[in-house]
């Protein structure tokens, strides 16, 4: 076992490090209050290549894996988590690269990788959120077109991306129900198409968040991921095990990143006549910070090794995910604790850090559905 990273991983990290660091905090503050989605930091971030970290080269990418991906995720939110989640641009690239035909392959990768386009997945809706067999959206094939009806709801990217592989019911009848469901990629402007932007949100409010609407929508056949109907259920279940494993590196980050704060903080703070960081009572608290960060990052890496090398394991992929979304609410709500009244500040970035932490124990499978995971797996071994 070699828990050592590779020159290139080491060199794609630091470069992820510098450019977020220098970059991201000019703009955090104004863009989560405006609720702002920031796509001149997305379109730098494309020039440096990180919008193509695994797409394969013959598609304009670099060519690494969802190892690498999920590192320079987390030094992006260690930086910003709002900001930081420009990496999400590239959310549906997944199930191209895995499902998708030759030509759409073609098609669509290489302008992900150059940061050309924006992509988003709809699979939520308004009733059924982790229930994937109580979605309703349905797409009925006429002639060379699906008819797509229904609607979407939280979705990243929704309003500012410009096509969304939308996960449908194409064979509703199938007694399989397995096979009861298919992508199709709808593009931004297509009549009866709608998008409306979802404000207020508690945290990462630089992502675009949004509610899209479906209404006798015509989608080119040709738009079916893979070109064969009821392949739906195994193509989001692969998008999970890697965005899973994303999301982990995201609460690793703003963990980090929360982390980071309160001990540049506490080593300058003085009380009572001495540094914060000299008493014990904080010290502890710090080294539990550093620990849990730690325990969560080599539980990811884990995770991601295993998927790049065919090995994925759903319930590893929920252990780091629930892992690194418990560890990231509780390391940014201790970096609050440790500024005090400062640390309640939005110039102080951390009570930012700690609204935005929140987000990893819900999206991409809530805390309750990596229990249950981990417990099926648990008690099917016993």
């Amino acid at each position: 076992m070699n828990f050592a990273l590779s020159q290139e991983q080491k060199e794609i990290t630091e470069l992820a490090r510098k450019f977020a660091q220098a970059e991201f905090p000019k703009i955090a503050i104004e863009c989560d209050k405006q609720e702002r989605y920031p796509k001149e930091m997305w379109q730098q971030a494309a020039e440096l290549g990180f919008m193509g970290i695994f797409i394969p080269e013959q598609y304009g990418g670099l060519g690494l894996g969802i190892s690498e991906h999920a590192m320079v995720t987390e030094e992006f939110w260690r930086a910003d988590p709002g900001v930081g989640c420009i990496l999400l641009a590239v959310f549906g690239a997944e199930i191209i690269m895995a499902s998708g035909t030759e030509e759409q392959k073609q098609r669509w990768l290489p302008k992900v990788a150059a940061g050309e386009i924006i992509l988003a997945t709809a699979i939520t809706e308004p009733n059924a959120g982790s229930d994937i067999f109580a979605q309703s959206t349905t797409a009925k094939k006429r002639g060379d077109k699906y008819i797509l009806n229904g609607s979407k709801q939280f979705i990243t990217n929704g309003t500012v991306a410009d096509h969304v592989l939308v996960m449908c019911r194409t064979n509703p009848e199938e007694e399989n129900r397995l096979k009861r469901y298919s992508f199709l990629v709808v593009d931004r402007g297509a009549p009866g198409f709608n998008a409306e932007k979802l404000h207020g949100k508690l945290g990462i409010r630089a992502s675009d968040t949004a509610t899209l609407s479906f209404d006798d929508v015509e989608v080119p056949a040709e738009n079916l991921i893979g070109g064969v109907e009821g392949q739906g259920f195994k193509q989001v279940m692969h998008l999970f095990n890697i965005n899973r494993v994303v999301a982990a590196s995201q609460g690793v980050g703003v963990a980090q990143g929360s982390f980071d704060h309160a001990l540049a903080y506490t080593k300058e703070r003085e009380q009572f006549g001495s540094r914060l960081a000299s008493f014990q009572g904080v010290q502890f608290i710090l080294a539990e910070m550093a620990a849990k960060v730690e325990a969560a990052r080599q539980l990811c890496r884990m995770a991601a090794w295993q998927i790049d090398n065919n090995q994925a394991s759903p319930h590893i992929i929920s252990i780091a995910k629930l892992v690194a979304g418990q560890n990231a609410v509780w390391v940014s709500q201790e970096a609050v604790q440790l500024l005090g009244g400062y640390g309640y500040m939005d110039e102080y970035h951390v009570e930012r850090f700690y609204r935005d932490a929140k987000i990893v124990e819900i999206y991409e499978g809530a805390r309750e559905i990596e229990k249950l995971t981990i417990a099926r797996e648990i008690l099917g071994r016993s």
